[in-house]
This record gives structure tokens, C-alpha cells and sequence, in this order.
């Protein structure tokens, strides 16, 4: 990789003080790893927001008792297969499954199956979580 640039950073005292105790909570080694991390993180949102290729999950929880339920879901995933990568399914209990989507494609059409699918009827939970093919970074 060689050597990379280095530059400094004037900061209040206060914002460092927290910012070195996000450092030890989170367990980086140094400043340096912390804010790297941070700058990658920002430059993932700002692709989901410039609608670029992404990636992510979609998790939700669901009562498979709930009439119809499974059928809607599975017309849902059918419907957007081209961005369904894999899914896991687990009996949680004899009433409850959780589900996982790896998901891939353009963040506008992800955004979009993730809210049908949590937003169908019998869904108890869902949630996106947002991430990169990591080639821009």
C-alpha cells in the first residue's frame, strides 16, 4: 500500500475526550483506525443516498400463523429476485421465524423491497442494514 498521508486535526478538547472514549468503547488501537472507520462510514450512506450499487440485510420477525402471511412474503422475494443474493430462515419457536436477505442492487430498489416486506401484515419487526461492495473504498 505504501506510505500514507498524514495530516492534522484541530479539535475542541471536550469533542476529543468523548471521541477517545468512543475509541475505548468500540476497542480501536489508535485515532487514526477510529476515524477511518468513521470517513468509510459516511462515504456508505452517501452511496445508498446517490442511489449507487449497495448491499445489505434485511432481517424481519414474523408469526407464520398469520393467514396468508407466507404466501405474501414468498410473492415479495419472487418478485425481487434479481436482488435477493440468499435468504436464511430460522424457527425461532412454533409461532415465530426469522428471516435474513442478503440483498444486492441500485439502494433505491433495495430500500424498496425492504420496506414491503417489513411493512406486510404479520411482520412483528424488520429492519435494513445498510452496507458497500466496498469497491470505492
Amino acid at each position: 500500500m505504501g506510505l500514507q498521508p498524514r495530516f492534522g486535526v484541530s479539535i475542541h478538547e471536550s469533542l476529543l475526550k468523548e471521541f477517545d472514549r468512543f475509541i475505548e468503547e468500540k476497542h480501536y488501537t489508535n485515532r487514526s483506525e477510529a476515524l477511518r472507520d468513521l470517513i468509510r462510514d459516511h462515504l456508505v450512506e452517501q452511496e445508498w443516498d446517490e442511489n449507487k450499487e449497495t448491499i445489505g440485510t434485511i432481517t424481519i420477525v414474523y408469526d407464520h400463523g398469520v393467514p396468508e402471511l407466507m404466501e405474501k412474503l414468498t410473492d415479495l422475494q419472487h418478485h425481487y429476485s434479481k436482488l435477493i443474493r440468499s435468504t436464511l430462515h430460522i424457527h425461532l419457536d412454533e409461532h415465530r421465524c426469522l428471516e435474513v436477505l442478503a440483498v444486492r442492487g441500485r439502494s433505491g430498489e433495495v430500500k424498496k423491497i425492504a420496506d414491503s416486506l417489513i411493512a406486510t401484515k404479520g411482520v412483528k419487526h424488520g429492519k435494513l442494514t445498510a452496507t458497500t461492495t466496498g469497491k470505492d473504498l
